[in-house]
C-alpha cells in the first residue's frame, strides 16, 4: 500500500468522480483508475460502486476513508512536526472556529500573534459547534476556539479564555430603543430573527427565554451573524447575539442594549485534543492566546 494509492483513492471518494480526481491531482485519469484498483485488490474488497462516470464509496469503502483521514493526517502532523521542531516560529497553525469569533475575536489574537512571530502561517476552518468539537476529536485539526466552552466531552482539554455578554440588537425605530438596559422578558411580544437549527447560539436565546417561562417567537432566520444585523437594520425583528461580535460597530439603524435581570453570556475559550499534542507552533499560539486575552480581561476589569 502506498500514499499515492492513499491519496489517489482520497481524491476521488471526495469528487465522487474519476475524471474530476484526475484533473485535481494534475494526472491522467487512466492513472487514478490503475491506482485505485491496485488498491482495491491489495485489500480484496470494492471500495467503490461505480456508476457511469461517477462512483459512490461502499460501506466498507467509507469505513476506510474514516481511517485514512486520521492515518493521513497523523503523517502530515509528523512530517510539520520534524519541520517545526527545527524553526517553530515559521511553522503553521491549523485553528478552526465559529462563525461568531471570525470577524474580531480571531483575527486580532491572530494580529498580536503575528506581531511577535511574523513567520507564523495559519490554516483556517470555520465550522459549526457540533462539528469544532468532532474536528479535534478525530483530527482534523488540532485546536479549535469556541463558545460557549464545552465542559462534558471527555475527549478534548478546554481552556476558558473570557466570559462575554450577550446582548440584545433592536431596531432603531424600536419603542425601546432609548432605554439604557433591558429585560429579556420585555421582548417577549417582539419577533426575533436567529440563526438556524444547529448553531449552539440558536440555542442559547432559546433555553434562555424559556427559563424566564416563553419561547421567542423566530420570524426569520439568517446563516451567520452579519445576516441577522442586516435583518435587524430592516426593522424584521430583534435578535440577542454576542458582544464581541458588535464591537467595531454597531450595524446602521439599530441600537445595541445590555440586558439584565437575567444578564445572558457565554464562555468563549479552546480545545485541544487528549490522545494528542500541538505540534510545536500550535503550542506557541496555544500560550500566546491564554495570555493574550488574560490581559484583555485585567486591562477591561
Amino acid at each position: 500500500m502506498e500514499i499515492r494509492q492513499l491519496q489517489y483513492f482520497m481524491e476521488v471518494a471526495n469528487r465522487e468522480h474519476f475524471t474530476e480526481a484526475a484533473d485535481a491531482l494534475h494526472v491522467a485519469q487512466s492513472a487514478v483508475s490503475r491506482q485505485v484498483s491496485n488498491l482495491e485488490r491489495e485489500l480484496g474488497v470494492d471500495l467503490f460502486i461505480r456508476e457511469g462516470r461517477r462512483v459512490k464509496l461502499t460501506p466498507i469503502g467509507k469505513m476506510f476513508l474514516q481511517r485514512i483521514n486520521k492515518a493521513m493526517n497523523v503523517i502530515e502532523d509528523a512530517t510539520r512536526e520534524v519541520e517545526e521542531y527545527l524553526d517553530p516560529e515559521k511553522g503553521t497553525v491549523r485553528v478552526a472556529f465559529p462563525i461568531s469569533l471570525a470577524a474580531y475575536t480571531l483575527p486580532t489574537a491572530i494580529s498580536a500573534f503575528r506581531l511577535s512571530y511574523p513567520d507564523a502561517k495559519f490554516q483556517l476552518k470555520q465550522a459549526l459547534y457540533h462539528d469544532l468539537i468532532e474536528g479535534v476529536i478525530k483530527g482534523e485539526f488540532n485546536m479549535a476556539l469556541i463558545g460557549p466552552v464545552p465542559m462534558e466531552e471527555k475527549k478534548i482539554k478546554r481552556k476558558i479564555l473570557f466570559t462575554e455578554d450577550v446582548v440584545a440588537l433592536l431596531p432603531i425605530h424600536h419603542p425601546l430603543a432609548d432605554k439604557s438596559h433591558l429585560h429579556l422578558r420585555d421582548l417577549k411580544d417582539d419577533p426575533f430573527v436567529l440563526l438556524p437549527e444547529g448553531f449552539v447560539f440558536r440555542d442559547i436565546v432559546i433555553n434562555a427565554c424559556s427559563k424566564l417561562g416563553f419561547k421567542p417567537n423566530i420570524a426569520f432566520e439568517g446563516d451567520d451573524i452579519d445576516a441577522l444585523k442586516g435583518l435587524v437594520s430592516a426593522g424584521l425583528g430583534v435578535t440577542l447575539m454576542p458582544e464581541v461580535t458588535l464591537v467595531d460597530s454597531t450595524p446602521r439603524a439599530t441600537v445595541k442594549i445590555p440586558l439584565v435581570e437575567p444578564t445572558v453570556t457565554r464562555t468563549v475559550g479552546v480545545i485541544t485534543p487528549t490522545d494528542r499534542e500541538l505540534l510545536p507552533t500550535e503550542e506557541l499560539f496555544y500560550q500566546f492566546i491564554q495570555d493574550f486575552f488574560a490581559r484583555l480581561s485585567h486591562f477591561n476589569d
